[in-house]
Formats: structure tokens, sequence, C-alpha cells
């Protein structure tokens, strides 16, 4: 087992060592400290110096993801090996940015990923020359991209993340709730004769997307579309081609894409058509390259200077050391509102796991509760808990140096919060010998608090690439050191599975008694109570 492996009882001691010492008198005793524990990676900066770690802690994770063997699983995965072990798949994320060969089951896949993308680079340019327009002869306006997990959060945080580089007239919407609410609301302020579908499921029974691509498919055909024109207005990204075809899409407006590509880790695919259509193909193409830089840099860079490799360990040494449970993304930018939503995904789907590889119970902690707002939305809101309350926390920082929008002095206070949080959650605030009196206990801020910050030059298609990048590695950096797969997600099964069963015994007012009491209970007040 993991706990009782020389690497780990060796940090063990080093944290019983050092757990006591403050991060402010770290940074008394050492001004390199900076220098020393931060990374540079093109135009984005990774400072982990806000964290309790010396040169010695460094040195045992480091040996603690040799011991894990994580070189020999990076290289695992960028081959193309089936990583994802209880699925018997590769996780070939990084062959749809790359221009390498990469084979799998002897086929090199490269062929297949360009031709996707030529395809969407066709299927963008005719719609922005208006060379495809919808059934009356007036060009699309509004994108509605309908899914559900990464065929959803994925395309919708890199949409709003890249709103400043949206030059195509096109407004783009998300359909991802079962709640007919998102559907409707989204609907009755759209024009069928300009409004593009875009269903994203791979094998296009998922009941969320299918649900909603059927009621989107009923409101056109209701409000002036027919039939024969869902073929023209309504595209699909999936493997199923009977299914796309007996929905109505025509076999040329269907992208495939593979069983290799998780769906948290799909936007990089056809999964991405939205975005392409939002901001067009070549900055679509610059958000490969910027991922592709960062998996070069993940598959050749030496681990103590490795941005994904570190900010992992990092997590690691909080959540398995100093048993932090909640991790929080904050990001300094309005464009990154979604990033938090699309982090819990990416890690807790990926990481919130209880067996290792080897089918053994675990008995340490994985993946934390992620979460997170804009940084100056969270002060007013969350931020009091982490300066004065009694969970122990860790938090991501990010913000970009140069911002799109010029207005007075906005991007300066804001960077200004930024860098202040960062320094306050370290300090804290205590009496000092020059106060004349000692600071009441309610005033008092104990500090104390982990952060990393990320800087980068400004958000644009390729900088943002490559930051995605970074996090998917990292939560592959620690599903090694935990000896997990991250890339299945049986847990989210389940749910489903019953929520079929449970939606039959809806369909009619009988009492119902083949669930626990709770459940029966709530299933028959919902009976008595939906009306018409």
């Amino acid at each position: 087992m993991l706990t009782r492996t020389p690497a780990w009882q060796a940090l063990h001691t080093h944290h019983a060592a050092i757990s006591k010492t403050k991060l402010c008198d770290l940074f008394q005793k050492d001004e390199q400290r900076f220098n020393k524990f931060s990374l540079l990676f093109n135009d984005i900066l990774l400072d982990y110096s806000k964290h309790p770690v010396t040169d010695e802690t460094v040195t045992l994770l480091l040996k603690l993801a040799q011991q894990q063997d994580l070189e020999g699983w990076i290289k695992r995965l960028i081959r193309g090996e089936r990583v994802n072990n209880t699925e018997h798949r590769a996780a070939l994320h990084s062959a749809l940015r790359g221009d390498d060969p990469i084979f799998f089951d002897g086929k090199d896949v490269l062929p297949d990923v360009k031709n996707v993308l030529q395809q969407m680079t066709d299927f963008t340019n005719r719609i922005h020359n208006g060379d495809l327009k919808g059934y009356s002869g007036k060009p699309f306006r509004d994108i509605v991209n309908i899914g559900i997990g990464g065929s959803d959060l994925g395309p919708l945080m890199v949409t709003e993340a890249l709103k400043p580089y949206n030059k195509t007239g096109l407004n783009t919407h998300f359909i991802s709730n079962l709640d007919g609410a998102q559907l409707s609301e989204t609907l009755k302020n759209l024009n069928p004769e300009t409004t593009l579908f875009i269903i994203a499921s791979k094998t296009f029974t998922s009941q969320e997307t299918m649900l909603n691509a059927r009621s989107a498919r009923e409101w056109f055909v209701a409000n002036g579309g027919t039939e024969t024109a869902v073929a023209g207005h309504f595209v699909a990204i999936s493997t199923n081609v009977q299914a796309v075809e007996k929905f109505g899409i025509s076999a040329k407006n269907m992208f495939l894409f593979w069983d290799w590509v998780g769906g948290r880790y799909s936007l990089w695919s056809a999964i991405g058509l939205s975005i392409a259509l939002c901001v067009g193909m070549e900055n679509f193409k610059q958000l490969l390259t910027g991922a592709k830089e960062m998996d070069q840099h993940f598959s050749n860079a030496p681990l103590a200077h490795n941005l994904p490799v570190m900010l992992g360990l990092i997590g690691i040494w909080q959540i398995n050391f100093f048993d932090v449970k909640t991790h929080v993304i904050l990001p300094y930018d309005q464009s990154l509102h979604r990033l938090p939503a699309y982090l819990q995904q990416l890690e807790m789907e990926s990481n919130g796991k209880c067996v290792t590889r080897d089918g053994e119970r675990i008995d340490y902690s994985t993946s934390p509760v992620i979460w997170g707002e804009q940084g100056v939305n969270g002060q007013h809101a969350f931020y009091q808990l982490f300066h004065q309350g009694t969970q122990r926390i860790s938090a991501d920082f990010l913000a970009s140096c140069q911002s799109h929008y010029s207005i007075a002095d906005h991007h300066r206070w804001l960077l200004a919060n930024f860098f202040a949080q960062t320094e306050a959650m370290m300090n804290g605030r205590h009496s000092t010998e020059n106060e004349k009196e000692a600071l009441p206990p309610y005033k008092v801020i104990p500090g104390n608090h982990a952060t990393t910050s990320i800087l980068f030059k400004k958000l644009d298609p390729k900088t943002l690439g490559s930051l995605i990048a970074l996090y998917e590695h990292k939560v592959f950096v620690q599903s090694v050191i935990w000896n997990i797969n991250p890339f299945d997600q049986w847990g989210v099964e389940l749910g489903k599975q019953l929520a079929e069963k449970i939606e039959k015994e809806l369909k009619n007012d009988e009492s119902t008694s083949s669930h626990d009491s709770s459940t029966n209970g709530l299933m028959d007040y919902f009976k008595a109570n939906r009306g018409d």
C-alpha cells in the first residue's frame, strides 16, 4: 500500500518536522524563496512559494514521483498505451492537438484526427462565409450546443474565456440541464430560420442530451421548420451513424470522434465545433497549439522544472499530508468565470476514486472538493471563511497581466486585489509591538494558508490551451501517485440507471412501494402535487 512505501514514509516524517512552521517565517529565512519555488513556461508563471515547502520537501516529493514511476506513466500516456485499464482504452487527448504519428491498435490515429479537423474547418468557413444558410435562405445567427458533462462544460468555458476573439457575429448558447427551463428560456428568443443546433453525444443515447435534442427538434418543426429542413439545421458529433441518420441529420453533417477521447478531455475534438464557430478555426487551432506545447513540456521537461508535475505534487503534499479536503479555483479574470466548474469535472470525475488500479481499497485521500468563483466576487462572499474560519484550504489564484478591456484603472485594481489576497492569506493580521493595544480576538487573522499563483501575459487562445493542458496533466500526475485510473467514471452510471427505472414509475399515480421509505415517500409526494 502506498502509505507504507519508503518515499511516503519519508514525507510523513518530514511533515511532522515542518508542519508547525509558518509560511511568513520561511520567507524571512530565505530571500531567494520565490526564485527557488516558481517556474516559467512560455508566458505562464507558476509560483508555489507560498506553500509550506523547502528544498527538502521538493526533493522528497520528487522521490515519491520516481518511486511511482511517473516518468514511465507519462511515456505510456503520450505513446497511446491503454492507460484506462478498466475500459481497456488509451487516453489520447494529446493526439487531438499533436502533429506526430501515434499508433493505437497498430493504426496511426493522426490521419483521422486531421480529417476531422479539416471537416471542421470546411464547415466553419462555410458558415462564416454565408455559403451554408438556414432553410429560408437567411444566414445563421445563433448556435445552440446540446450536450452534457465534457460536451458542455469544455466548450462553454472556452467560448466564455475567448469572447474577445468572437468576430464571427454568431451567438453561442449551451443546453445541458434536464430542467426544461434552460431549453425554453434559450429557444424563446431564437429564430428557427437562423438557428443551428449541435448535438454532442458520443453514443447518441445519453438521456439528458437526447431528451433536449428531441425537444429542440420539436420546437424547430413546430415553429416554421420542416422535417426535411432538420438535416440542414442540426449537426451531430457522435460515433453512432445509424442513430444520427434516424434523427434526421445528414451524414455530411456528422463529425466523428473516438472512444479513446474521454468526455472531459474532448473539447480538442469535434466537440469543440461550437468553439470554432464562435472564435474562428484559426483561433481554435491556436488553442490546440497551446495545448500541444504544454504536452511537449510535460513529456520532456525534467520533473523539478515541469509545471504539471510540480503543480500535481504540491497538491499531493497538501491533500495527503496537510489533510486539505477542499481546493478553490480563483480566477481574477471575468473571462474565466466558468473555469472552476470545468475543473470540478476534470478533477473530481477523474480522481474521485477509492480503489487502486489493482482493485485494492484506498486508505488515503484522493481528489479534494474542487470549487471556486471569480476572485473579487469571492472576496465579498466566502473569503471570510478563508481568513478566520476553521477549515484548512488551498487555493489557485489565476490572472492575466494584460486585459482585453482597458477601462480606466480597473485592471490595476483587479491585480492589486489578487496580490493582496495571496499575501493576506499567508501573513494574516496579528498584534505588533508598534501597536499601543493588542488586537481584539475578532480582528486577529491567523494567516498561514497555502496558495498557488498562476500569472500569464494575456488570455489568448494559445495561452488558454496551455492552461487547460496544464490542469489535465496535473490530474494525471496525481492519479499516478495515488495509483488510480483517472479516465473512467463508473460512479456516474449508477444514478442514470436508477433514474430510468424511476422515470417509468413516475408515469402513473399509484403509490410507490419498490424503494426505501424515503424514496417512496418523495415519489408519492411528487405524484400528489405535480398537477397537470
